[in-house]
């Protein structure tokens, strides 16, 4: 066998791995509903306490859930003598309840957590070395920075003045050298980083500001040559923001359609193939789908809730003169998200069919989702939940392969009866039809270890029943850690990794040689899932580190 290891090696670590099975149990009832081939809903959880409008899921695989503080008590208290004690604040100046709470995914269960400083309409990234950092927001938290380390017993720690500018409704993105950028915001056209340096003039994000704003939550997306792509209304440039120079700019998004905050479509960066081991020409393609005709938040703040975007374009932004490719999706959305899942395609979920984001600005939920097929083109509408899912909804991916669903409160404080889309404190789980396919991989082991250099070549021990004779055919792919707010997951990032071989070491045992990622431009150091991907099935994600 061509490998790093020996077959005897490998049959030896499989037989030592492949006792461990993973284990799943409830402490809460659960609802399932709608199965088949569309898809399956499942309610993790009736009540985390608050309205999940920020999420990430950290590599101790819990999810890190947050809101505002500045609406009064949540449905969660909590621990004794962690009350948050603010004489600014003009709901509610002594608070007991929490704001922010770790989840479980496999146990249900749900941990207060304090956090002091105005988290509303804030932004994050998940650090080189697994800490949730995040910044800005409003009060007194336009300024703070914050961080979360993945551990037991940990809570949040916070530096008030750790931005120099007031951020509210940015954009934060990892970086090579694993500083993180912080872009935009409300009346900010610049960008600054973490830890906190200069800031840099950006007078794209001036220009491309309408009557109301929709440019607020810029897409930002990391591109294999180092620079930003920076997306904001209908417009987007390559950013080298070590230059703070516009490298170029793109074509106009066709269409009469506005797509950032409040208009709120979403965007992805679709998967970087690695097809070779040289990271200089790895193509990439920005993906940008829904969001609301200009004019449309005004509109609505009258009662006139005009529909929502149905076109989606994709941008090859590596290419010498780039056009955008428009295609319409089945169904129109706003304050949509996309997740983009380990097998390359891209969910889209939650949001209204008409009018923005805002406080009551939105109608008509839509509770389809759609999976749209990278490599065909084609769009897929998935069975529906039951709950709508708006303003302030969240969609993230997690380490099995559903996608958790929470939030939603289009009020200004909780309001649980008398309004129109109550608010929701509920987690419920997407399954995507394929965990219901059969011929599910199962790794059990990954040599040398779970620390890998770039450009190394490794190896993935995996156990798969074929549903058919023949070869069996693989990918490898990693998927970033992310943070997910308002409509976009940033840093959001699929990598389908070079595959050197696949061999049968026994029974239903194999092992796949692929390399890692070659450089920081195409992978940031940081925490990836890495998945077997088996005739369209993706394995259980196992957390790696590229460093």
């Amino acid at each position: 066998m061509s490998s790093i290891f020996s077959t005897l090696t490998l049959l030896l670590l499989f037989l030592s791995f492949s006792k461990f099975t993973s284990t799943s149990h409830s402490t809460s009832p659960s609802l399932d509903y709608l199965a088949g081939n569309g898809g399956k809903w499942k309610v993790l959880r009736r009540n985390i306490g608050i309205s999940a409008m920020h999420v990430a899921l950290l590599p101790n695989d819990k999810l890190i859930a947050f809101d505002r503080t500045d609406f009064g008590l949540s449905n969660i208290s909590l621990p004794a003598g962690h009350c948050r004690n603010d004489l600014d604040d003009k709901a509610l100046t002594l608070d007991c309840s929490a704001h922010s709470i770790e989840f479980n995914p496999v146990t249900r269960s749900v941990r207060p957590l304090t956090v002091l400083t105005d988290t509303w309409c804030s932004s994050g990234a998940v650090s080189s070395d697994g800490v949730l950092i995040q910044s800005g927001g409003f009060n007194d938290g336009d300024h703070a920075v914050r961080f979360y380390k993945p551990c037991d017993g940990c809570d949040w720690e916070e530096v008030k003045d750790g931005l120099v500018m007031r951020r509210w409704y940015a954009t934060n993105a990892l970086l090579p050298d694993g500083k993180i950028i912080v872009v935009g915001g409300r009346a900010r056209f610049d960008y600054e980083f973490i830890p906190k340096a200069s800031v840099y003039e950006l007078p794209f994000l001036r220009r491309t500001r309408d009557s109301e704003e929709n440019n607020l939550y810029p897409f930002v997306h990391l591109l294999p040559d180092g620079n930003l792509f920076v997306f904001a209304n209908m417009k987007s440039i390559l950013l080298d923001y070590k230059r703070n120079e516009v490298v170029r700019e793109f074509p106009e998004m066709p269409g009469n359609a506005a797509r950032n905050y409040p208009s709120s479509g979403s965007s992805v960066l679709l998967p970087l193939r690695l097809d070779s081991n040289d990271s200089n020409n790895v193509r990439a393609e920005i993906m940008v789908c829904g969001g609301a005709e200009p004019g449309s938040n005004s509109r609505a703040m009258k009662g006139e809730f005009l529909p929502a975007a149905d076109t989606c374009g994709r941008l090859v932004v590596t290419e010498e003169s780039p056009e955008w490719e428009m295609e319409r999706m089945p169904l129109r959305r706003v304050m949509g998200d996309m997740v983009v899942l380990p097998t390359g395609d891209v969910l889209i979920i939650n949001g209204a069919g008409k009018g923005t984001a805002g406080w009551g600005m939105g109608r008509d939920p839509v509770l389809r989702p759609v999976m749209y097929r990278t490599a065909s083109r084609e769009f897929e509408v998935m069975n529906p939940t039951k709950i709508p899912r708006l303003y302030h909804s969240t969609a993230h991916l997690l380490s099995d392969g559903r996608v958790v669903v929470g939030g939603s409160n289009p009020n200004i404080r909780y309001e649980f009866s008398g309004v129109l889309y109550p608010t929701e404190l509920s987690l419920e789980a997407y399954s995507p039809p394929y965990l219901f396919g059969g011929g599910r991989p199962r790794i059990v082991m990954v040599e040398p270890g779970l620390e890998l250099k770039y450009g190394q070549r490794f190896t993935v021990g995996f156990r798969v029943k074929k549903r058919e004779e023949g070869e069996v055919k693989v990918k490898v792919t990693m998927v970033a850690a992310a943070f997910t707010t308002h409509s976009f997951s940033m840093n959001q990032r699929v990598l389908v990794l070079e595959v050197v071989v696949v061999s049968r070491v026994s029974g239903e045992c194999y092992a796949v040689d692929a390399f890692a990622p070659g450089t920081a431009e195409v992978a940031p150091p940081g925490y990836y899932l890495l998945h077997v991907v088996h005739g369209g099935v993706p394995s259980r994600g196992k957390w790696v580190r590229v460093k």
